[in-house]
Formats: structure tokens, sequence, C-alpha cells
């Protein structure tokens, strides 16, 4: 499920304040409210569902990113699977991405599309 054919690394790199989490860490709990996706800067997380591990996630993946979309809480948890640094997207600025940028708006959809197909291989 990782997107790693999507290239988020301009938002990665592009100065925003990012945020540190030790190995274990939990990044959101699934429930929690959201408010913002988020970019993989450095290591990798892992998105688990109760005591089941749905995927890893590399550098320069997103997730998260449903929260800005349906405004509805995390359905899943994120944890630092390593050291891990990653960037904070808020819904100011990725509705400024998806009306500015379309090629972003065509990566997310991308990714979404991705992980509904990963999802339904294993449903089916």
């Amino acid at each position: 499920m990782a997107d790693t054919a999507v290239d988020f690394s301009i938002l990665a790199g592009a100065g925003a304040p990012a945020r540190s989490y030790k190995a274990g860490e939990v990044i959101f709990r699934q429930g929690d409210a959201a408010d913002e996706l988020f970019i993989v800067q450095s290591a990798k997380v892992e998105i688990r569902l109760g005591n089941r591990l749905l995927d890893t996630l590399p550098e320069l993946s997103i997730f998260g990113e449903m929260a800005l979309i349906d405004h509805s809480p995390r359905s899943a948890t994120a944890v630092a699977a390593t050291d891990a640094t990653v960037v904070p997207v808020g819904e100011k600025q990725f509705l400024f991405l998806v009306s500015r940028t379309p090629y972003f708006a065509l990566n997310l959809m991308r990714v979404l599309a991705q992980r509904l197909r990963s999802a339904n291989a294993v449903v089916y």
C-alpha cells in the first residue's frame, strides 16, 4: 500500500514545522479528531487497526489524508516504526494545494486509489 510512485518530496522539504517522534510513539490514534495529514520526512510509520498492521509507510509517503477530505475521526492508528520526523499539512494548506496544483490533487487521488485497491484485495 505504500505510495512510492507518488512524489510528495516538495511538501516534505517546504519548510513547514516538522514534528519528531521516537520509535514506538503514537502519532495519532484511531478515533482521534483530525485536522491535518502528514508527510513522512524521515523514517517509517506504521498504520495499525487494533493489533493488525495495515501498512508500513516509507519516507515521502502521506498518511491521515482522509481526515481532510471527510472531516471524520481517524480511521486507524499511526505509530513511528523508527525515530521519525513528519510534516503536518493543515486544511488551509491542503485546500490551497488542491486548488492551485492539480498535480497534487491527482497524486492524492492516486494514493487513495492504491489504498482502496489494497483494501479490496484483502476483503475479496
